[in-house]
């Protein structure tokens, strides 16, 4: 249904041209060995995902909004909706981090990536 948007490509991680396939080596997150390990290019559609060395250094600026909400969205269900108190939202928001860290490193990723390339309806095999 979404297919042919960025939100497909950035919550999927599938190629930002094709979204015919991932473009990470392993798609789960949570092995750590390999969450931050992408392919040189789509098997699909021949797109290099580094566009040049370090390409991916910018997506840290992406991160930090990305933590940012995670942690706004924590400290709203914990404090506000639960009733918690600010001790006890800290630790969600710390916890919440942590756990989500690998999502949030994928999706920052996903996020950067998708800012310098458009979907092409034209590359899918029909």
């Amino acid at each position: 249904m979404l297919k042919g948007t960025k939100i497909y490509s950035i919550f999927t991680g599938a190629c930002p041209k094709c979204h015919q396939e991932s473009m990470y080596e392993t798609k789960n997150p949570y092995v750590l060995s390999d969450v931050l390990k992408i392919k040189d290019n789509c098997s699909k559609c021949g797109t290099r995902y580094r566009i040049e060395p370090s390409f991916f250094y910018g997506s840290m600026y992406v991160s930090y909004a990305v933590g940012i909400a995670f942690a706004t969205a924590a400290f709203f269900i914990s404090y506000l909706f639960l009733g918690s108190s600010l001790t006890t939202a800290f630790v969600a928001i710390v916890a919440t981090l942590i756990v989500c860290g690998p999502i949030i490193m994928r999706l920052s990723r996903n996020i950067w990536i998708n800012l310098f390339m458009n979907y092409d309806k034209n590359l899918v095999k029909k």
